[in-house]
């Protein structure tokens, strides 16, 4: 039996009890993923990704562990909640435009104290300070720097579209902005290179897309090393020591680690591991995060049909986007239909195998968007349910 096949025989007799549609986590996987995690920092604490978990019973977990401090956030109105339910470092990692929010953020010195909020325009300051609707709380604030390779000057750019400081220079007049702003405390910087830490440089069926993608991320480690260093020493030159540098991503930790520069390392994907970090030199690790469909048709030889599964994850179309059928092994989509949002055709020989009711396996090419499908998580040890614990739609929250 391979390895692979073991999973599936834990999984569906740790589920038999469960009705699919259902979520799992393999807990096993994911703390042998967290410790990955940790080995790969070198010594810097791992500050989590809130969007690639979006289960606080998850987030305590693994924060609980050796070598991970604090979250990193994704919506104002989510880090409120999270410090509102006992999270004390709560980074939000992207600007926002939450008026309420941030009227309840500088009316409550709890909040102010653990909730740092992301700016690189001198405009968003100004929102903040038109929401503050009376409240005087110093508001903790971190630069983004971006982060993008620019090559031929500044004709190709390579990296996501973020943050417009780019420059040391730059991001030194930003951090004077927020000096000369009262009510507003500088206390880190953050960076974070997906175009390194989100792409994989293994594609497979692609030898060549894949010696590219090293030749380009090597090219960019070296450029973003030297400016990020750079760019640190003129923002404490302006604003004095600093809390935090924040950089990295779950495919980089151990490279954005070696910097000196950085303090701490953003991971989130690496917990649970989806389709989409597969395709790494830098690491390996253990899917833990799945979701089951049950079969309920047998259309004709080699061919099932599962209820939904239609479930894409966010970024440029692609079928890199779509969830992967994963056990039985074998499995995949019909070209003409692909996932369904209400049922979804698999073909090939293991579903000759298969039963009306039996679960197939899938994996979400993404981490956390599985939880705004699902409200609850199975957490499966060995071949049990040891705890079924609620994501944060099953909170009442979609935060986005």
């Amino acid at each position: 039996m391979t390895a692979r096949a073991a999973d599936r025989a834990r999984y569906d007799r740790a589920t038999s009890h469960l009705d699919a549609p259902l979520a799992i986590v393999d807990l096993d996987a994911f703390d042998a993923n967290a410790d990955d995690l940790v080995r790969r920092a070198g010594g810097k604490p791992v500050r989590v990704a809130s969007k690639s978990v979006r289960c606080r019973a998850l987030l305590e977990r693994v924060l609980a562990r050796d070598g991970f401090a604090g979250i990193m956030s994704f919506t104002l109105a989510e880090s409120i909640w999270l410090a509102r339910s006992g999270f004390d470092d709560v980074l939000l990692a992207y600007p926002s435009a939450d008026k309420h929010g941030f009227a309840e953020l500088t009316g409550d010195p709890k909040l102010a104290n653990a909730v740092t909020v992301m700016v690189d325009d001198p405009a968003q300051l100004q929102l903040i300070d038109d929401a503050r609707d009376g409240g005087s709380e110093v508001v903790r604030v971190c630069l983004e720097l971006d982060t993008s390779l620019k090559l031929l000057g500044g004709r190709v750019r390579v990296g996501a579209l973020r943050s417009p400081l780019h420059s040391p220079a730059q991001v030194a007049e930003m951090a004077r902005s927020v000096a000369r702003r009262p009510g507003f405390r500088l206390v880190g910087v953050m960076a974070y290179e997906g175009h390194i830490a989100g792409v994989g440089d293994a594609v497979a069926g692609r030898p060549l897309r894949s010696r590219a993608i090293r030749l380009m991320q090597s090219t960019a480690k070296k450029e973003l090393a030297a400016r990020r260093a750079e760019v640190i020493r003129a923002v404490r030159a302006v604003a004095g020591d600093l809390e935090f540098v924040n950089g990295g991503g779950t495919g980089s930790v151990q490279h954005t680690a070696a910097e000196e520069a950085v303090t701490e390392i953003a991971a989130g994907s690496g917990l649970y591991v989806p389709r989409l970090f597969d395709n790494y030199t830098s690491f390996s690790a253990r899917p833990a995060a799945l979701f089951a469909q049950p079969v309920v048709r047998r259309p004709g030889v080699g061919v099932v049909t599962v209820l939904g599964g239609g479930y894409p994850a966010s970024g440029a179309a692609g079928k890199d986007r779509l969830p992967v059928p994963y056990l039985p092994e074998g499995l995949r989509y019909d070209p003409q239909e692909g996932p369904g949002e209400v049922q979804t055709p698999l073909i090939g020989s293991p579903a000759d195998d298969l039963l009306i009711g039996d679960k197939v396996w899938f994996r979400h090419a993404k981490a956390g968007e599985l939880c705004e499908r699902f409200e609850v998580l199975h957490l499966v040890e060995g071949d049990a349910v040891t705890a079924t614990v609620p994501t944060y739609r099953g909170e009442g929250h979609t935060f986005l």
